[in-house]
């Protein structure tokens, strides 16, 4: 397992809501390989490993509620307790010792989440998807060959936007930032509304300005809401990062509306991943691999001042995983 307290304390993303269904399934999480499995009580994650002879539990089934090892069929409850060995005799007591590992584990805003230190803290809020005014889409994964904090950090940079997305989220002639403050509300860390070219920001085929707010979440989790002060409508999304290996990370995101787009949800998804592409090579080949949170390793411009807000956060936080 990676090593990091402050994540492992956290909730992760595991997985999408619809990827379990009737049979278990395996996620790398943190480096530890999870089974993610339904029951009538809800969503649960143990370590994939049953204690008897190693066998990866997700290659089982959900059975009178239990998750059912593959090679034995030891019946597990979602505790984690063993219930049930078909191998001992009639009146035998089943070993104390006989249990899976569970992780906190709870289903929230059409992902799966898990807390790999039990500690199940308090979930963040995600007002967009708590009520009835927003038409919400569900995008990724995407996997990407780089560590969490990059790929945040990159969701949060504005002056990549004319640059990596000219022609989609910028406009080469207006690559100028004005200059922004970051502020910090309690446990809120949120920029000023930023002004953005855009070549056509709500589908009618005219450019004009738009304006963006980043907001940090969690450690792995992000948000900006675009505004369109003519039309007096709001676009919000949020990126969510999944560490698996030390360094593969998967991302997730939800894409959230206030008013209509005129897209299907496939289009919105794919449109998504054309903007996710071409960010990805670009992180996926930044030096180092590990965020700087010594402010003098990069330079800085005032532009950056939302990313350098994140550094000092997980600073703060002392996350070390895909930092230094």
């Amino acid at each position: 397992m990676i090593q990091d307290q402050t994540l492992l304390e956290d909730w992760i993303v595991a997985c999408r809501s619809v990827d379990v269904k009737e049979k278990p399934i395996q996620v790398i999480v943190m480096g530890e390989r999870l089974v993610i499995f339904r029951n009538s009580e809800g969503v649960h994650a143990f370590k994939d490993l049953c204690i008897h002879r190693g066998a990866a539990l997700s290659l089982g089934e959900v059975k009178n509620d239990c998750l059912v090892c593959p090679y034995h069929a030891w019946e597990f409850h979602h505790n984690g307790d063993c219930v049930k060995i078909p191998q001992l005799p009639e009146g035998r007591a089943i070993p104390k010792k006989a249990k899976a590992t569970a992780y906190g584990c709870t289903e929230k805003y059409g992902f799966i989440w898990v807390n790999l230190a039990n500690n199940n803290p308090e979930f963040f809020n995600y007002k967009e998807m708590e009520t009835t005014d927003y038409h919400n889409v569900i995008w990724g994964p995407q996997s990407v060959n780089a560590k969490p904090p990059r790929i945040v950090e990159n969701f949060l940079d504005v002056g990549h936007l004319a640059v990596v997305h000219q022609g989609f989220l910028g406009d080469e002639s207006h690559r100028e930032i004005i200059d922004y403050s970051v502020n910090k509300e309690g446990n809120r860390i949120f920029s000023d509304e930023i002004a953005i070219y855009q070549p056509d920001p709500d589908g009618s085929g005219n450019p004009k300005y738009v304006y963006y707010t980043y907001e940090i979440i969690r450690p792995l989790t992000v948000l900006f809401t675009k505004k369109d002060r003519e039309n007096g409508t709001h676009m919000t999304i949020l990126l969510t990062v999944r560490p698996e290996t030390e360094d593969k990370s998967v991302a997730y995101g939800i894409l959230s509306f206030d008013y209509e787009t005129g897209l299907s949800d496939e289009e919105i998804i794919k449109f998504q991943n054309e903007i996710f592409a071409q960010d990805k090579p670009v992180v996926e080949n930044q030096k180092p691999e590990e965020l700087p949170l010594d402010l003098q390793v990069e330079l800085s411009l005032v532009s950056d001042r939302m990313s350098i807000a994140y550094r000092q956060y997980l600073k703060d936080l002392g996350v070390i995983h895909g930092t230094n």
